[in-house]
C-alpha cells in the first residue's frame, strides 16, 4: 500500500498550478488537482486573456476614425456590448477546455471543489468532505481584488471581475485606481463610448513605472479624452436606482452608471488551513512565504504565483509552476530567475518595459546614460492622430550595458518581448548600435539613437 494517496496535490487550477501538475505528472507523479471555479485561473478566465480581447474590440473604434485619411469612407458604425460579451464567453469556453484536456492528457486527475489543507501532508475536498494525502502540496490560488478600508457604499462597487460581465456598457464610469487594471479598462471603457473618469490617490499613474513613462501615457489618456484625478481617493458611494453618485476626498463628487476599483490585488491564502499545517506568511507582503526553489516554511509545501505574491505575472507563475515539478519530481534543482523580467500594461497608448527604470539605475550605478526619442507614428501622419510614440533606454555608462528600455506606444509589448532577450543577455548599448536598422518601424529607433539626451554621474561620498 502506497504511503500517501497522492505524490503530489495541487491546489489552484490556473497557469501555474496547471503547468506544475502537468511537468510532474510527465516525470511519472500521481498528481491530482483541486480547483474550485474554472480551470485556467485568472488570467484566462477573467484577467489577461478576456482583457486583451476587450482592449482589441475597443481598438476598432480608433481605426475606423483613422481609416478617413487613408481614403476610406466607412458608415456610421454602432457597437453591441452583449455581442461581445457572448463572443468572449464563447472563446473562454474554449480555452477552458484545452486546460482541461492539456491536464487530463498528462495523467494529473481533476477534481472540482474547493481544498483545504489538514496538515503537512493531507488535504480536504469541501464538495464531498474527502480527506486525500499526499507527499507534497502545492498551493497555487493566486490571488483576487481588493477594495481597501470599507467606506460607505462599498457593496455598490465592481471589481475587474463583474467587468467582464456588466449586462451593458455604462455611459459614464468612475475608476479608482492607477495601475495595470484602472488604466486598462479605463482604455477599453472609453474605447466603446464610455465617459471615463479615473480616480488615484498618488501625484501620478503607474507607480513603479519609469517617470517618464507616467507622464506620457497619461497625457495620451488625457488627450483621449479621460479624465484623469490624482491626489485623492473615493470616500463613499450613493446610489440612486441605477446610477451612482461618487464622492471624493477633495469634496467634489461625480454621476456615473458604474464605480469600479481597481487598486490592487490580495494573495488568494484565506480559509486555505495554512494555519493547520504552520504555513507562514510573509509579514511584507501578506503572501505565502517561500524561498528561492518555492518552499514554505513546510518542507513538504510549497507555493508559487500571486499567491506567493512576489512577482504578479502568469508567466512568472508558469515558470515557478515548470521550476517547481523540475526541482521535486525531476530531481534537478531549477531557481526562476526573477530578474529583468519584462512587463505590459496593454493601456492606450501600450507600455512594455523590461529591466531598471532611470530613478533605479541612478540608485544602483553610478554612471547612467539616459537615450530618449518621442515621435509621430508614421500612421499618424496621415490618419491626422494626436498622439506620439517614447522610446527609452537605459545605460551603464562604465560598461555601455543596457539596463532598461521603456516603450509607449502601438506593438510596445510586442518589441519589448524581443528587446527583453537582449537585455537578459547582457547587450550593451554597442550591439543595439552595430544592429542595422529595420525600415521604416518604430522599433528602428531603438538601434539609432546615438547620442544621450542625458547623463548622470553619482559623486563619489567623501
Amino acid at each position: 500500500m502506497a504511503e500517501f494517496d497522492v505524490d503530489l496535490f495541487v491546489i489552484g487550477g490556473g497557469s501555474g498550478g496547471v503547468r506544475a501538475a502537468r511537468i510532474a505528472a510527465g516525470y511519472g507523479a500521481r498528481v491530482t488537482i483541486a480547483e474550485e471555479y474554472r480551470m485556467g485561473g485568472t488570467c484566462v478566465i477573467r484577467g489577461c486573456v478576456p482583457k486583451k480581447l476587450f482592449v482589441i474590440g475597443s481598438h476598432f473604434r480608433h481605426e475606423l476614425e483613422d481609416a478617413a485619411g487613408y481614403g476610406w469612407t466607412v458608415p456610421s458604425a454602432s457597437f453591441d456590448w452583449p455581442t461581445l460579451i457572448a463572443n468572449k464567453d464563447k472563446e473562454i469556453a474554449r480555452l477552458e477546455a484545452a486546460y482541461t484536456a492539456n491536464v487530463e492528457k498528462s495523467g494529473a486527475q481533476i477534481v472540482k471543489s474547493r481544498a483545504v489543507i489538514e496538515d503537512k501532508h493531507t488535504v480536504r475536498l469541501l464538495e464531498n468532505d474527502r480527506k486525500i494525502t499526499a507527499r507534497y502540496i502545492l498551493i497555487a490560488t493566486g490571488g483576487a481584488p481588493n477594495h481597501g478600508a470599507s467606506i460607505p457604499g462599498i457593496e455598490h462597487v465592481i471589481s475587474s471581475n463583474e467587468a467582464f460581465h456588466l449586462k451593458k456598457l455604462p455611459k459614464r464610469i468612475v475608476i479608482q485606481g492607477g495601475g495595470y487594471i484602472a488604466l486598462e479598462f479605463a482604455g477599453i471603457f472609453a474605447g466603446f463610448g464610455s465617459d471615463v473618469t479615473v480616480i488615484y490617490r498618488g501625484d501620478n499613474i503607474l507607480r513603479g513605472f519609469d517617470e517618464d513613462v507616467r507622464t506620457h501615457v497619461r497625457a495620451e489618456m488625457e488627450k483621449q479624452g479621460i479624465t484623469i484625478l490624482t491626489g485623492c481617493t473615493v470616500s463613499k458611494v450613493d446610489r440612486h436606482g441605477d446610477e451612482f453618485t461618487t464622492h471624493l476626498s477633495n469634496g467634489s463628487s461625480i454621476a456615473s452608471e458604474q464605480v469600479m476599483f481597481a487598486i490592487g490585488r490580495h494573495p488568494a491564502v484565506a480559509n486555505l488551513g495554512l494555519e493547520n499545517a504552520g504555513v507562514a506568511i510573509n509579514p511584507n507582503n501578506g503572501g505565502i512565504a517561500v524561498d528561492h526553489f518555492s518552499r514554505s516554511s513546510v518542507d513538504s509545501i510549497y507555493a508559487i504565483g500571486d499567491v506567493t505574491h512576489r512577482f504578479n505575472l502568469t508567466p512568472v507563475a508558469i515558470r515557478e509552476g515548470h521550476a517547481f515539478a523540475d526541482t521535486v519530481f525531476g530531481k534537478r534543482e531549477v531557481k526562476v530567475d526573477h530578474a529583468n523580467i519584462p512587463t505590459a500594461v496593454f493601456s492606450q497608448p501600450e507600455v512594455g518595459t523590461v529591466g531598471l527604470t532611470e530613478t533605479e539605475a541612478r540608485a544602483q550605478f553610478s554612471h547612467v546614460d539616459i537615450y530618449k526619442t518621442s515621435f509621430r507614428p508614421i500612421k499618424a501622419t496621415m490618419s491626422g492622430r494626436d498622439t506620439r510614440v517614447l522610446m527609452k533606454l537605459v545605460v551603464d555608462g562604465s560598461t555601455d550595458r543596457v539596463l532598461g528600455c521603456h516603450i509607449v506606444g502601438d506593438a510596445a509589448a510586442e518589441i519589448t518581448q524581443a528587446v527583453a532577450i537582449a537585455v537578459k543577455m547582457k547587450a550593451t548599448k554597442a550591439d543595439f548600435d552595430a544592429t542595422i536598422a529595420l525600415h521604416p518601424t518604430a522599433a528602428e529607433e531603438l538601434v539609432t539613437m546615438r547620442t544621450p539626451t542625458a547623463r548622470h554621474v553619482r559623486q563619489a561620498a567623501e
